[in-house]
C-alpha cells in the first residue's frame, strides 16, 4: 500500500518540475548571442540608409517608379527601424547613430548624379542591397539563437523580399541591368 502511494506521488513531483524545465529551456532558446546583437545593429544601420537613400530617390528620381519606390523605402524602413529598436532594447544590442561608411559613400555618389544616371544607379544599388539584406535576414532566421531576433528577422525578410521583387520589376521596366 505504501508503495502505491509513492508511485502516485512521482508523477505529481515530475509535473511540479515541468514549469521550471520549460522556463529554463525558453530562457536558453531566447538568449541573444553576439551574432544576434550584431545582426540587430547592422539591420538598424542598413535601415537608416534605406530611409535616407529613399528620401533622396523620392526627391531626385526622374521616373515615377523610382520616386514611389524611394517613398516606400522611407515608409517601410522607418516602421521596420522602430520595430528593430524595440528588439535592440530587449536583447541589449547597441543602436547605431549613423549609416555605415559604404552607405555614406553611396549617398555621396547618388547626390552627385541626376536624371537617368541617378535612377539607374539607385535601382542597381537597391537590387544589390536588398539581395544582400535578404541573405543576411535569412541567415539570422536559420542560425539565430534568440527567438526575439529570429522573429524580427522573419518579419523583416518578408518586407525585404517584397522590396526586392518590386525593384527588380522596376529595373526590368527601365531597362537597367540589375546584377
Amino acid at each position: 500500500m505504501k508503495f502505491n502511494r509513492t508511485l502516485n506521488l512521482v508523477p505529481v513531483a515530475l509535473l511540479a518540475l515541468l514549469p521550471t524545465a520549460v522556463l529554463t529551456a525558453n530562457a536558453q532558446a531566447t538568449t541573444p548571442s553576439a551574432a544576434d546583437k550584431n545582426f540587430v545593429t547592422t539591420a538598424l544601420r542598413g535601415g537608416m540608409a534605406e530611409v535616407e537613400l529613399g528620401k533622396l530617390a523620392a526627391a531626385k528620381g526622374t521616373s515615377n517608379d523610382v520616386k514611389q519606390f524611394g517613398q516606400k523605402m522611407v515608409t517601410d524602413h522607418t516602421q521596420m527601424g522602430e520595430n528593430m529598436k524595440h528588439v535592440a532594447q530587449q536583447v541589449g544590442a547597441p543602436q547605431p547613430s549613423k549609416m555605415s561608411p559604404a552607405d555614406m559613400a553611396l549617398e555621396t555618389k547618388l547626390k552627385a548624379l541626376s536624371g537617368d544616371a541617378f535612377d539607374k544607379a539607385y535601382i542597381q544599388a537597391m537590387v544589390k542591397d536588398h539581395e544582400d539584406d535578404l541573405g543576411e535576414f535569412n541567415k539570422e532566421i536559420s542560425s539565430g539563437s534568440s527567438s526575439v531576433v529570429t522573429d524580427a528577422a522573419r518579419d523583416g525578410a518578408k518586407i525585404i523580399q517584397e522590396h526586392l521583387d518590386m525593384i527588380k520589376k522596376i529595373a526590368q521596366t527601365n531597362n537597367v541591368a540589375a546584377n
